[in-house]
């Protein structure tokens, strides 16, 4: 008998999460449970847990970029996912490499800027570097809606103001972008897909009532940018992955005092 052999390769440049529930730990745990070959470049290290974010130590530019070369250049990718860059001059610096390299594979942008404790991960003045350099590049942006404000300077309350929000962001140059509805209010949640080759997409599921919900985000974008990787269309990516992060924060261990992690493993077979 064998084993599986994993299909997608993803490379993830994004921020380390020491308690393991969100960031390249979350990242990691994703791709491999949903079968893909995940790769990373760290921009960051953080101490913290399920309570909050006790530091953030930055990783040196010039050591990013070497982490990427490393990896495009021997392993290659056939999708890019990035999570914390903090800084502008990490932004700008992932973007000449990608485009020095000439790297075609789609890129999932998840533009991570608040923790879920309340700790800045993006600084102000990288917000407009998000927007000039890599949202252009973006093959799908996956923003929250503090975020998806933050980056079009809408008040969000509706899933029609998601989808003018969506709208926005794509005219920065992104291919498509899931707005997500998780921080508003209600029994259901709505995310919303904008694209700009096909119709919106609504998805709506019943709001989990847990505080086990770190590292959503993270999860969902390395979700998507795995289905990606392994030949799925962005519509049937979002959906796999919505599905993947549903059943992770039903099924969440309880770990930790505060906002715990999900249960990425939840696709291994039972004993």
């Amino acid at each position: 008998m064998t084993g599986a052999i994993a299909k997608g390769r993803v490379l993830i440049i994004a921020g380390s999460d020491s308690g393991g529930g969100a960031g390249i730990q979350a990242d990691i745990k994703t791709t491999t449970a949903l079968g893909g070959y995940a790769m990373t470049a760290i921009t960051a290290i953080t101490a913290q847990n399920t309570l909050g974010v006790a530091g953030v130590h930055e990783v040196p530019v010039d050591v990013i970029t070497q982490q990427m070369r490393a990896v495009l250049e021997d392993l290659g990718a056939d999708a890019i996912k990035t999570g914390m860059l903090y800084s502008s001059a990490v932004i700008e610096s992932v973007a000449a490499c990608l485009e020095e390299l000439q790297v075609k594979a789609p890129l999932v942008l998840d533009p991570v800027m608040v923790a879920k404790g309340g700790a800045e991960l993006l600084e102000g003045s990288a917000v407009e570097a998000l927007k000039a350099e890599l949202i252009p590049r973006a093959t799908l942006v996956t923003p929250n809606l503090p975020e998806a404000e933050v980056l079009t300077g809408l008040s969000i309350k509706t899933p029609d103001d998601q989808a003018r929000a969506g709208e926005k962001i794509l005219s920065m140059g992104a291919h498509a972008v899931l707005v997500k509805g998780g921080h508003g209010q209600g029994e259901l949640v709505t995310d919303v897909l904008i694209s700009t080759d096909s119709e919106r997409q609504d998805f709506t599921a019943p709001r989990i009532d847990t505080k086990h919900t770190h590292g959503t985000g993270c999860t969902l974008a390395s979700a998507i940018a795995t289905r990606l990787a392994q030949g799925c269309p962005a519509p049937v990516a979002v959906v796999d992955a919505r599905a993947y992060v549903l059943e992770a924060i039903r099924t969440a261990p309880g770990f930790g005092h505060g906002h715990g992690p999900l249960n990425h493993v939840h696709t291994l077979p039972k004993d």
